[in-house]
């Protein structure tokens, strides 16, 4: 038990520090970051999750398929939305142009309401239910450790 213990102990500690050191790339493109921060995630998502080979050789389509098209609605839906409002055009928004974008605004979270139903409808019969709730919380502990790494790198950019 305390050797188990132990191992994946250090597989955590080699985990963030993986994180931690190798997101400090100044010169890599967007795809490449992206790209990164995925083999990460999955290094990551899957060490946490404990997911057998047989469960992970089947979590990996059905979760990547959600990630692009999570990230294709994000990027495709609500960020153009948020560029087309910025810079002061919504104080010069009427009520009418502003319904119009929050209608827009509500069916892109609709659509990724919808899509992360899907992704637990098709994740239950793969990893459980008890997996499926330990998957929220992993990849809120993640995306946490993302958001700290990058604050300490601007952080010392500034310093």
């Amino acid at each position: 038990m305390f050797t188990l213990y132990t191992k994946t102990m250090k597989i955590k500690v080699l985990i963030t520090a993986l994180l931690f050191f190798t997101l400090s790339g100044f010169s890599q493109t967007h795809d490449e970051k992206r790209a990164q921060i995925k083999a990460l995630k999955v290094t990551y998502l899957t060490t946490e999750l404990k997911l057998t080979t047989e469960e992970a050789d089947k979590f990996w389509p059905v979760y990547n398929a959600y990630e692009e098209k999570q990230y294709n609605i994000r990027h495709n839906k609500i960020k153009p939305l948020l560029r087309q409002i910025g810079n002061g055009a919504l104080e010069k928004m009427s009520e009418k142009e502003a319904q119009v974008y929050l209608d827009k605004f509500q069916d892109a979270d609709e659509e990724l309401f919808y899509l992360r139903k899907k992704l637990i409808n098709d994740l239950k019969p793969i990893i459980g239910s008890v997996k499926l709730i330990k998957l929220k919380k992993v990849e809120d502990d993640f995306n946490k450790k993302l958001l700290e790494k990058y604050k300490d790198k601007d952080k010392e950019k500034k310093d």
